[in-house]
């Protein structure tokens, strides 16, 4: 008699099979979406930078950038310096792990130079909260230019 269907030992290799490969598929899928998360909100900020110059030269006023909670990582707000009006808030969803290499505060002045005592620049790094992979980079020259920068090798201060 010929057999039809399958045995209980191939069904049960079978679902531990797919229930490897699942596992797998979803801390990938987990450490994906961390990655690109990081990557939108290093998108985001630089873009907030680039505003705050941006609407400083329009109007031939200083403005101010400045973290939520004293925290970049829970987020930052754009202000105009001489009346304190809010421009742009952005709130982060998730709290990020942001560590900034100087200052509390960006400040560019009417004509869009950053402003500060000995200004060269700063650096915004966003972090993964588990240590390993890439880390996304928002420098600020002295010239006011804004790059992202992307690092799969460089690991977080205080890893």
């Amino acid at each position: 008699m010929k057999q039809q269907g399958v045995t209980l030992l191939q069904m049960m290799s079978a679902l531990a099979v797919a229930g490897l490969l699942t596992q797998l598929g979803v801390s990938a899928y987990g450490k994906l979406s961390e990655e690109l998360a990081q990557a939108a909100t290093a998108r985001e900020l630089a873009q907030a930078l680039r505003d705050a110059r941006n609407q400083a030269l329009l109007s031939q006023r200083a403005v101010v950038v400045l973290p939520v909670e004293e925290d970049w990582g829970k987020g930052w707000r754009v202000l105009l310096e001489h009346n304190g009006l809010l421009l742009r808030e952005h709130r982060l969803a998730k709290p990020a792990r942001i560590v900034a290499s100087s200052g509390k505060t960006v400040r560019f002045s009417g004509r869009g130079a950053p402003l500060g005592d000995g200004f060269g620049g700063i650096t915004l790094t966003l972090c993964r909260r588990g240590g390993a992979g890439s880390e996304q980079r928002v420098v600020l020259s002295p010239s006011g230019r804004v790059r992202l920068l992307s690092d799969e090798k460089r690991r977080c201060a205080g890893d």
